[in-house]
């Protein structure tokens, strides 16, 4: 069956993915109007589906409308709208009519213009022949000869079908605590998830679940959705008194507005959404699908194990200390070597130098190449830490450019962790970057960069930007995506690691043009459970950066074993950040023997399909990584505080094959899949707190 069908006779577009359908009708009276969103139909069968009721006006609501595809402003609509502009008369408002469509199998565009200005509006969908995922984006044309306002536009508004219930569920944190799963009732009203701060935000993440409140990890009816965006973003969760669900969202945050020129066109982000039968669990695993196959620049490959070198040095980096962290990281099995912060300029600690990305020539006399050198002899790849973004007051680059950064008229240049921002809307700003860049990878044989932001925008003007200011925060992010993809295109062995302070620039946006994601700074194993918690609910487990390292954690204070703090971060894509030179003999060998079993299962746990046995608690929690094809799979247990007489129970298994039988490598035991699906696996724990294991099944041929 196409994926993008259309019947003529009913003006009925259904758009199919393997297991769903979504559909769109013209009426008679020329509005486009949401019609189904649910398991798959037949063109035949959506084209039987009722049509809308019929809008109706009363005095004090206005213009009762059905469930439109894309609401704008304009007439007695008073709900959430998807798009808002401002004519150069001052007129605000749409009246939008449909002027033509284009499709072929997987793509569907459909043509709006207004009735009397030159204005059109492009609605575009895209479906995939496996995955359940289905894009939508917008487009904006000022066909008009002056500049069109535009207060608001959105990527896409998602209906949600009428059910008895509304709960949402979404992610809160903060910096050291991102990624906290919150599932609450849908308030009738309007619940607002956003980013004001420049970035993608440690407190929120763009994306949503709802469901009719009976949905559980394994069970029920769940529609969610995510926005492609790694600036400011708005998603507006809307429930009418008379209960009727929308999601609209896109990027930019309140009262930001640009200019559209004369001639322009423009695109926005993509904000895609799922429609999905089995509960969390199954929604978490079509999204990882869809990112790995549709996202990531490089989704099949294996991570490699890293070391990272800042716990050990902090700013006290040199030549000599860092080949010495190599021969150890190297004698553990790391495949990555990175240099953390202090390589340059005159960074001696967090005050100066940033923006002066030159070698620092007393630490390295000979420059990055020959360290460069060593780590590859020693069988590792190079990679360093960046932060093109920012830059210290105290630095050449600011007393040279102080128009380069972010800043209004007659106003204080407000510091955070003594920087300022880099204004990247500016071209020349993001030809610099990309020069020096360029120029590091190249000329140094650097194959991973560590890019880091730490810090979110204030006072987000640019007073030499001309008559559209605003404009910064979606060319921003533009030109950060092409200084991106423009020095993957010049270094195709580059890899990027994603970073913002931590977890403060995760979503898809980025991800399309990254490797992988530093979640949290906060990497105490405890803490750690619930932050891969919440993040895998979108993101694939291969984008994921974990780090074993020292303890007392320099957040918490707490001691956790070395093996617990290993299984945490093996659930993830392992790295090693701690002061090796101050480990027992006792602790490298454990090391090694870790970082060897992970290299052994990684391919089911970077790949694998997870499964979300037992949530994070002061009790047993479980996650599951099952092959792809089912013929391995990794179970990872962790019990933080034990409790006397309350043993754990066996954790029942997903994913497997009930008529198979599975081999434990550990203990060479072998069980039926019958029985682990239906009765459990029983860890194997060590005594006392923080008691973790992994159990590596294989099935027997």
């Amino acid at each position: 069956m196409p994926g993008v069908e259309f019947d003529a006779a009913t003006r009925t577009w259904l758009l199919s993915t393997p297991d769903t359908g979504y559909a769109l009708r013209l009426g008679d009276d020329g509005m486009l109007r949401h019609l189904y969103w649910g398991p798959r139909l037949t063109l035949a069968q959506a084209s039987t589906v009722p049509a809308p009721r019929p809008a109706t006006m009363t005095q004090f609501e206005g213009q009762v409308y059905d469930i439109e595809e894309f609401p704008v402003e304009g007439g007695a609509r008073f709900g959430v709208p998807a798009l808002q502009v401002r004519f150069a008369d001052g007129t605000r408002g749409l009246e939008l009519a449909f002027a033509g469509q284009q499709r072929n199998a997987d793509t569907l565009s459909i043509r709006l213009v207004d009735r009397h200005y030159p204005f059109e509006v492009g609605l575009h969908y895209r479906v995939y022949p496996d995955s359940d995922v289905i894009e939508r984006w917008t487009s904006l044309a000022n066909t008009g000869d002056v500049p069109v306002e535009v207060l608001r536009a959105d990527s896409a508004t998602w209906p949600v079908p009428a059910r008895a219930d509304y709960v949402v569920r979404h992610v809160t944190g903060h910096w050291g605590g991102e990624s906290q799963v919150e599932r609450v009732d849908l308030a009738r009203g309007e619940t607002v998830l956003t980013s004001r701060r420049g970035t993608t935000g440690h407190h929120a993440n763009p994306w949503f679940t709802i469901d009719a409140g009976d949905a559980s990890e394994e069970h029920g009816e769940v529609f969610s959705g995510a926005l492609a965006w790694s600036g400011t973003w708005r998603i507006t969760l809307s429930r009418t008194p008379t209960d009727v669900v929308s999601v609209t969202g896109g990027a930019g945050h309140e009262g930001v507005s640009w200019r559209l020129a004369p001639s322009e066109r423009r695109g926005t982000a993509v904000f895609a959404g799922l429609y999905s039968t089995g509960g969390y669990g199954a929604t978490s695993r079509v999204w990882h699908r869809y990112v790995r196959g549709h996202v990531l620049p490089h989704p099949r490959e294996l991570r490699p194990v890293t070391y990272n070198s800042w716990e050990a040095t902090g700013f006290t980096v040199d030549e000599p200390g860092q080949r010495r962290l190599a021969a150890q990281a190297a004698e553990l099995g790391a495949e990555l070597f990175v240099m953390d912060d202090g390589w340059f300029g005159a960074r001696v600690d967090d005050r100066a130098g940033l923006g002066d990305w030159t070698v620092n020539r007393n630490r390295f006399p000979n420059g990055l190449a020959p360290l460069a050198a060593e780590v590859h002899r020693l069988g590792m790849r190079f990679g360093i830490w960046v932060e093109p973004e920012m830059v210290n007051p105290d630095s050449d680059l600011y007393r040279a450019r102080p128009d380069w950064v972010l800043h209004m008229r007659n106003r204080r240049r407000t510091e955070l962790r003594h920087q300022l921002v880099l204004n990247f809307a500016r071209p020349d700003v993001a030809e610099w970057a990309h020069g020096w860049l360029d120029e590091l990878v190249g000329g140094n044989d650097v194959d991973f960069l560590k890019w880091d932001m730490n810090r979110p925008f204030t006072e987000a003007g640019w007073p030499d930007g001309g008559e559209d200011p605003d404009r910064l925060w979606v060319r921003y992010v533009e030109n950060l995506y092409a200084v991106l993809d423009r020095l993957r295109a010049d270094h195709p062995h580059l890899r990027i690691q994603t970073c913002s302070g931590g977890g403060g620039r995760v979503d898809l946006g980025i991800l399309r043009r990254t490797d992988e994601v530093w979640p949290s700074d906060n990497t105490d194993a405890r803490d750690r459970l619930s932050i891969q918690h919440g993040y895998g609910q979108i993101y694939p487990t291969v984008t994921m950066a974990a780090w074993v390292t020292d303890v007392p954690n320099f957040l918490t204070g707490r001691a956790v074993p070395l093996r617990f703090r290993f299984h945490v971060a093996m659930a993830g894509v392992l790295a090693i950040g701690g002061n090796l030179p101050e480990w027992t003999d006792e602790e490298r060998a454990e090391a090694r023997r870790l970082v060897a079993q992970y290299k052994r299962i990684r391919p089911v746990v970077q790949h694998g399909d997870v499964h979300r046995l037992l949530p994070p608690s002061d009790g047993l929690s479980a996650t599951q990584y099952v092959a792809v094809d089912g013929a391995e799979s990794v179970v990872f247990f962790w019990l933080p505080a034990p409790r006397f007489g309350r043993e754990a129970a066996p954790g029942r298994l997903r994913g497997l094959d009930a008529a198979a039988r599975y081999r434990d490598e550990a203990t060479g035991e072998v069980q039926h899949g019958a029985v682990l699906l239906g009765h459990g696996l029983r860890p194997q724990l060590p005594s006392g707190d923080y008691a973790s294991a992994v159990v590596h099944l294989v099935r027997v041929v």
